[in-house]
């Protein structure tokens, strides 16, 4: 018999468990080791709590089994960093097999379209949060140059190397309060393939000085490949919709976000919201009776020293000076605003909506978008899916990200990390809690194992099943079992080298 089955899971609903192991790389000080016997603890507590929400809110109450399979598949990434079956079954010695999880992530009756909505109202309510800032931004992840079943899978621009690479495109909505800085929506985003097939033609045969009337029209925008704009204005329309008693204090974006097209609407879901986002140097705004860029105008009308807070930490010395201007592109007033640090050779340009907001509010608000930049940092470090995540289509995609943001918000309700707010105090670092349960899971492995009531039994059975689950492969390296090839010269075809 082949298989060993040692039942030791006495609180679960699973008896006989297949044990199998694996032995992975990975740092945390001494430790080399990547597995675990059951789910974490605060992952178990965290489902049950996910379950009880999501029963308030209408979704499908999460069987026993669902529930198990959740907990397993957070445990699973935070030990394992990243959203992979085969990894999955690995560190967990077996105990459920790739094909089972794959299946339970493909046919589930989960109400995956509210679970994130659910985790996200369980921590607004734990947290007593009622109000705060929502920030925008966008990222990407690079994938391998073939991805025909990978979701919006598409040519990207890669700013280490200046060049293109293929890879999806999120953007990210995310509030942030006085307590937390939580992720509470997504989206991803591929821009319609024929326009930017017309704006290539375009562009080459305006180089060759084509007539604007002898070249081909713009394509008609097609719904199934909205823009950034349109994709970020429905994440916020959504976030209105699902969380209408948070109040919002200002909605922050880059330069991106700034035309009309995005701002207008916004200010129609948010009426009376400051919406800070940067301007670019190039727009036109009306001074004296005549339009002028933002950069001409801030050329004539220098900037001055001052001090503001960032972040709420220390105070950093900048030159800045802003005005009221008539915005041309957005046929309104608006408050802009040149902001230099003290380290920089340049401007930016930020603009603001709401004009009773004095100069300095708007630019201590706008630095809080960099916290956005850490969330994505994080998410892409120790939350797994940027690692690996081989889910095909748009369900294996968008399920993907959200196994992987339920980490972020498991650990924001991390026992550790509720003490550390709840008393004021700095909260605590996702990595750091991170390696943190793993190295528990690694301390829980070897504490069933002691606890089992034959040790050795156990010992033996993943010791059998280690060939199964780290299986030998065979080296390309080596030229063992391969002809090497006659390397020697041939007497007759002296007289060449003569």
């Amino acid at each position: 018999m082949s298989d060993i089955l040692i039942i030791y899971w006495n609180n679960n609903i699973f008896q006989n468990i297949k044990i199998n192991i694996r032995i992975s790389p990975y740092q945390l000080g001494a430790w080399r080791l990547m597995l675990f016997f059951k789910p974490l603890s605060v992952c178990e507590a965290f489902i049950n709590d996910l379950n009880e929400t999501l029963k308030i809110l209408g979704g499908n109450k999460l069987s026993n089994c669902q529930k198990l399979w959740l907990s397993i598949c957070i445990t699973a990434i935070i030990v394992t960093n990243s959203v992979c079956w085969e990894r999955f079954s690995r560190a967990c010695f077996g105990a459920v097999k790739s094909n089972n999880l794959s299946k339970m992530f493909r046919r589930s009756l989960i109400s995956w379209d509210k679970l994130l909505y659910a985790s996200v109202t369980r921590i607004f309510k734990y947290y007593d949060i009622t109000k705060g800032v929502l920030a925008l931004d966008d990222t990407d992840n690079k994938r391998s140059k073939k991805t025909k079943r990978i979701h919006q899978a598409h040519k990207i621009k890669d700013k280490s190397s200046g060049g293109f690479v293929n890879g999806q495109e999120l953007i990210f909505l995310l509030l942030i309060t006085d307590k937390i800085t939580i992720p509470v929506g997504f989206a991803f985003y591929s821009p319609d393939p024929d326009y930017t097939a017309w704006r290539k033609k375009d562009k080459e045969l305006r180089k060759a000085l084509v007539l604007k009337s002898q070249r081909p029209p713009k394509p008609i925008p097609n719904s199934k490949y909205p823009s950034k704009l349109e994709v970020a204005i429905k994440l916020i329309q959504d976030f209105k919709t699902n969380h209408s008693n948070i109040t919002i204090q200002a909605i922050l974006a880059d330069a991106l976000y700034g035309a009309s097209n995005f701002v207008i609407p916004v200010i129609n879901i948010y009426p009376g919201v400051q919406i800070i986002s940067q301007a670019k140097c190039t727009q036109k705004v009306k001074y004296r009776n005549k339009y002028i860029t933002v950069k001409e105008y801030f050329e004539q009308n220098k900037g001055v020293p001052a001090k503001i807070k960032i972040r709420g930490g220390i105070e950093k010395d900048v030159s800045m000076h802003g005005a009221r201007l008539y915005l041309k592109s957005h046929k309104a007033k608006r408050f802009i605003i040149a902001l230099k640090y003290e380290e920089e050779e340049k401007y930016r340009y930020l603009l603001g909506v709401d004009l009773t907001w004095r100069l300095t509010d708007i630019a201590t608000a706008y630095s809080l978008r960099w916290l956005v930049e850490v969330f994505i940092f994080d998410w892409k470090s120790y939350e797994g899916w940027c690692q690996l995540a081989k889910q095909p289509d748009c369900d294996g995609s968008c399920r993907g990200v959200i196994l992987s943001l339920l980490i972020d918000h498991c650990l924001l309700l991390h026992p550790e990390q509720k003490a550390m707010i709840n008393n004021k105090l700095p909260a605590l670092t996702v990595g750091s809690l991170r390696d943190q349960e793993r190295a528990k899971a690694v301390l829980e492995s070897v504490e069933e194992l002691l606890k089992s009531d034959n040790p050795q039994l156990v010992i033996d059975a993943l010791r059998l099943n280690i060939a199964e689950i780290v299986p030998l492969r065979q080296s390309s390296k080596h030229m063992s079992g391969r002809e090497l090839g006659r390397l020697e010269p041939t007497p007759s075809l002296r007289y060449y080298a003569a």
